[in-house]
């Protein structure tokens, strides 16, 4: 019954998102990890002058922020959803603020923050060859507001 009526509507069931080929996995991470790959520069900080002002958040402005934050967002590699951002935003604010104040004064991101984990996703189906895919980059949403 199932195939006739497949027939009559002309149904066609979807080929798999990929193949069960177990070298898929290696062959994307060769493609996305030259992204982390060492850089042996050195890095050196400019000392700004001392009559230039550095740039300060308040508690009130990172709170409505953090109060704007979608719930359905997707946590990023700190696993730490939109909505307890959102629900905790006046405990978080405070906490965010300094830590933010101080990473604007020194000019030094925390490297918790700068985290990301691609996620390949095909642009179209089936999948023929790597070049098929588009990474994806999750950041912490609280590098967002920042």
């Amino acid at each position: 019954m199932w195939q006739g009526i497949q027939s009559i509507t002309n149904y066609r069931s979807a080929p798999p998102a990929c193949d069960s080929d177990a070298s898929l996995p290696d062959a994307l991470n060769n493609i996305y990890a030259r992204f982390e790959a060492q850089n042996d520069v050195t890095v050196r900080k400019t000392i700004p002058p001392p009559e230039d002002q550095v740039l300060c958040l308040t508690t009130a402005d990172l709170r409505k922020t953090l109060c704007r934050v979608n719930p359905w967002q997707a946590a990023g590699p700190d696993n730490i959803p939109g909505r307890v951002l959102r629900e905790c935003a006046e405990q978080l604010a405070d906490v965010f603020t300094d830590i933010f104040n101080i990473s604007l004064g020194s000019g030094i991101i925390p490297t918790c923050l700068k985290a990301t984990t691609i996620i390949p996703v095909p642009k179209n189906s089936p999948v023929s060859c790597l070049n098929v895919y588009h990474p994806i980059a999750l950041t912490p949403i609280i590098m967002k507001c920042f």
